[in-house]
């Protein structure tokens, strides 16, 4: 059998009046993240992780941030397109490990909803996909709420 690791990391900033989109699911919050698309950091490093994998590059390579094609595009269609590129290798999706790193909103409640999204979107079970999340007890970028991260591994088996 043969295994590929993808690694996948993304970061917007954070603004008023802008919206929330984490695995797909809108979170309430009066920040939201500033971006080309509709900046779902944790869908974009899922993407990354994806294309790594079976060294595709990454999401700037097939979904340029100065195009106007994705201009505002949900990132739930990035992650189809993605998702269809790595299965187009022959590849198939064994997990999805991933972390956001916020310090608000608390997103724990938020959690099984993008679970169920992304899964839904990739056509895998929700018990393929971990979401965890965290602070940085109010240090660097994130603590101060300037902005947003997020860290994905995907582990893919050659069907």
């Amino acid at each position: 059998m043969s295994f590929r690791i993808g690694q996948g990391f993304d970061v917007h900033r954070l603004a008023e009046g802008e919206s929330l989109w984490l695995g797909g699911v809108l979170i309430p919050h009066n920040k939201g993240t500033v971006a080309h698309s509709d900046g779902d950091v944790l869908i974009h490093a899922i993407c990354d992780a994806l294309l790594g994998a079976v060294n595709l590059g990454d999401i700037g390579v097939h979904f340029p941030d100065n195009s106007p094609e994705f201009k505002n595009i949900d990132s739930k269609i990035l992650l189809k397109k993605s998702w269809q590129l790595v299965k187009q290798k022959g590849f198939e999706i064994v997990n999805i490990d991933s972390t956001i790193s916020a310090q608000q909103p608390k997103l724990k409640p938020y959690i099984p909803d993008m679970v169920s999204t992304m899964a839904k979107v990739a056509g895998i079970e929700p018990a393929q996909i971990s979401v965890k999340a965290t602070t940085t007890e109010n240090l660097g970028f994130e603590g101060r709420e300037e902005g947003i991260s997020a860290l994905a591994v995907v582990l893919l088996q050659k069907k």
